[in-house]
């Protein structure tokens, strides 16, 4: 018999031991494939998978950003975006857009998604953020009521190309540094280093055991791994405030004592507002289908509260407009544990994902997409998270007043944010390398500052473009050719 013909025989009868989980022809044993887990040995090296990205997506080319000719006008795109929300709450959603760049920013994530949607790309793909701009980073409580500092906000999660989200968080800083005063060197400087931090932290991420990775970058060593030490006193005064920020005190301010010894919600117009009973009970009824989203566990610990109050709460800029209830649980001693019932609509980001070449996530409930998203991105996510249906329409299901608490970059100290723009950025690495390989990222990105400075020049560049976009919104509103209610 041939060499080769020895190989054929042997390779034959190790796959053919893999099937069965038989032992090979050397005595070691060989299970059979399970669906599911990693195949061993693993095939190639996905560092050098991302390594070879780079001759057909050099990094440098990241920095390229071409204004569309077709591209929809500011107010065009606004308009869209407010199809489907409560018309009587559209004027407050352009109201805060129009307060500033950074707020049209924060409000524009499906404008954005049609200008990353011919830049250039990896087509790595990971669960992203989807609207990964630096206020949607913040404080919350664990099960045991410890803060965690993550990405909070996931309403336009998918899987898609990573790419967007840091591009979105460099141009975001951008704008908050000018915001905040800080000058341009400064700002270039912040959307460097978060680019920086997330290619250290995913190259970091990628000589860790898997395990060891996946619950990397403590929040306790977040601080000292991202070289943010004049961040520090920020975050403890925003972790005192959000220690304070609780069911217990929202429920004190909005609810009044009722003759039955329970509570119920007082209006606060335009923020807060009390329902029809018809509404109230078609909420309170969707909880019932919410409570089997969540696992087993969990479940006691709702049964021992009762549902008291719902009322519609106006959120924040980007998901204004949009349906969204508190409801009131108390338990036997009168303490009150709320829950938000927010309106989950689809991902603005879908349509520019098709356009970019990638297949439209399928989804049988957005608020299933959000949550899941949510999950997958985090390394703790709040314990009571869920999904209902209520007449029709997904929503999903979360603790309100969770010990939330954030950090305004755009008030931040000039010499601050660039600390914010590394933490921000090693928690994006974090975020992605949950559902994406780190290895094949980090091999794209690799050791030199290449990639910073690419994405630095986008930044920069769209940060420009977003306050063409965010004038001409002001001047429209002037106008009076759109509606805005300003201040609320």
């Amino acid at each position: 018999m041939t060499e080769v013909g020895a190989e054929a025989v042997a390779a034959e009868a190790a796959a053919a031991a893999s099937e069965s989980g038989e032992r090979t022809a050397s005595g070691a044993r060989r299970l059979p494939r399970v669906q599911g887990f990693a195949e061993w040995p693993g095939g190639g090296s996905p560092k050098e998978e991302g390594k070879e990205l780079r001759k057909r997506v050099p990094r440098a080319e990241h920095a390229v950003f071409d204004l569309d000719a077709s591209r929809p006008g500011a107010v065009a795109a606004v308009e869209e975006s407010n199809l489907g929300r409560l018309t009587e709450l559209t004027p407050i959603r352009v109201g805060r857009m129009a307060a500033t760049p950074f707020a049209f920013l924060r409000g524009s994530a499906g404008l954005m998604a049609y200008d990353l949607a011919r830049t250039p790309m990896t087509r790595i793909r990971a669960q992203i953020c989807g609207d990964a701009h630096a206020a949607n980073f913040g404080l919350y409580a664990d099960a045991r009521g410890g803060l965690v500092i993550d990405l909070n906000d996931f309403d336009e999660t998918l899987y898609g190309p990573w790419e967007w989200d840091l591009k979105r968080l460099a141009t975001s800083l951008v704008l908050a540094g000018r915001e905040a005063g800080a000058d341009e060197d400064k700002c270039r400087k912040a959307a460097h280093d978060t680019v920086g931090s997330y290619r250290r932290t995913m190259r970091l991420l990628a000589k860790l055991p898997v395990l060891d990775a996946w619950n990397a970058i403590a929040d306790e060593e977040l601080v000292s791994h991202t070289d943010a030490h004049d961040l520090l006193g920020t975050l403890e005064r925003v972790a005192e405030k959000a220690r304070a920020n609780t069911s217990g005190r929202f429920a004190a301010k909005s609810t009044a004592p009722t003759e039955d010894g329970g509570r119920s919600f007082v209006d606060a117009p335009p923020v807060l507002r009390r329902v029809p009973d018809e509404e109230a009970a078609a909420v309170a009824a969707s909880l019932e289908s919410y409570v089997t989203t969540l696992s087993e566990d969990r479940r006691p610990l709702l049964s021992r509260h009762a549902v008291h109050d719902v009322a519609f709460r106006v959120v924040g800029t980007g998901s204004v407009g949009t349906r969204s209830y508190v409801v009131l649980l108390l338990d036997h001693r009168g303490e009150p544990l709320v829950l938000q019932v927010k309106e989950a609509r689809p991902s603005a980001l879908v349509p520019h994902l098709v356009t970019a070449g990638f297949e439209a996530p399928g989804t049988d409930h957005e608020g299933r997409r959000v949550v899941l998203g949510q999950k997958r991105m985090q390394v703790v996510s709040d314990i009571l998270l869920g999904w209902t249906t209520v007449d029709g329409l997904p929503f999903q299901v979360r603790q309100f007043r969770n010990r939330k608490g954030s950090v305004d970059p755009a008030a931040l100290a000039a010499d601050q944010i660039d600390d914010y723009a590394r933490m921000t950025g090693a928690l994006l690495a974090r975020a992605h390398s949950h559902s994406a390989d780190p290895r094949l990222i980090a091999g794209y990105c690799g050791k030199n500052e290449e990639l910073d400075e690419a994405m630095a020049e986008f930044a920069v560049t769209y940060a420009d473009r977003t306050e063409a976009d965010h004038a001409e919104l002001v001047t429209a509103v002037r106008d009076g050719r759109i509606a805005a209610e300003m201040g609320v």
